[in-house]
């Protein structure tokens, strides 16, 4: 049976890419944004496009109170779903000294990275429950390299990262049982409109060394990786995290 995927975050960048690269693997796919837009429709129309069943669904992940409505449609376009992809979030409102950061920046990143993914995580395992499928139940959650690495100038997006990978910890251990595989993904430098303000920047360092392999990764490359842990080409695995950073947290002296 085919699998069938919400994907928040999906209307550019890492999140657009993983949704076409599933329905490539043969899902059925709901794409998610913050509001409504061509961007997100022309996604949705790529999936159909590919022969199969697709919808857009605006949702603020941050708003626990929208999870369910949000869960409600996309499967009542797509059927039940198998496999949630968690990838929307957002950066820092400006970066800067850690001793400047502002509880409303702070607030942010963790509503939106944290608790938001947090709870439609939860809405959504609860349904998985009861979902009988052949096809492989997961969860895979898109972090970040900060969740590890420290940025001081954008401190509060590092907080938020490390508490994601918390959750995705969590309900690994929580769905081990059930046969439930969740994962998550850490990029390094991604070549995103997210990472565009900052690429001059890293653009020397990377080539420098700063990376094992030195170059910026593609959205595609992350999303190759998120549709093999979502379709279960990785047994006997749960609760793996892949770095998806060309090396970056390799440890070298």
């Amino acid at each position: 049976m085919n699998g069938k995927a919400l994907v928040t975050g999906a209307r550019r960048g890492i999140g657009r890419a993983i949704a076409l690269a599933l329905a490539d693997g043969g899902f059925d796919v709901a794409v998610m944004d913050v509001a409504p837009s061509d961007e997100l429709s022309a996604v949705a129309a790529e999936i159909s496009a590919k022969g199969r069943k697709a919808t857009a669904v605006a949702g603020d992940i941050s708003n626990i109170d929208d999870h369910t409505r949000v869960l409600d449609e996309a499967e009542a376009a797509i059927g039940p779903l198998t496999t949630l992809v968690n990838n929307a979030g957002v950066s820092v409102m400006s970066r800067g000294d850690l001793l400047d950061v502002t509880a409303e920046s702070y607030d942010r990143c963790l509503d939106i990275n944290t608790r938001g993914t947090f709870f439609l995580t939860q809405a959504f395992a609860r349904r998985l429950l009861n979902v009988k499928t052949d096809a492989h139940r997961s969860i895979v959650t898109v972090s970040s390299a900060n969740a590890v690495a420290p940025s001081i100038n954008r401190g509060e997006y590092c907080v938020s990262k490390a508490g994601v990978s918390m959750v995705s910890k969590l309900f690994a251990a929580r769905l081990g049982d059930d046969g439930i595989g969740v994962y998550e993904i850490q990029p390094g430098f991604i070549e995103t409109d997210m990472t565009a303000p900052s690429k001059a920047r890293y653009d020397g360092l990377i080539e420098g060394g700063l990376t094992v392999i030195r170059r910026w990764g593609k959205p595609e490359e992350v999303a190759r990786i998120a549709v093999t842990l979502a379709s279960g080409l990785l047994p006997y695995t749960t609760g793996q995290i892949i770095q998806a950073d060309a090396g970056l947290l390799t440890v070298r002296y």
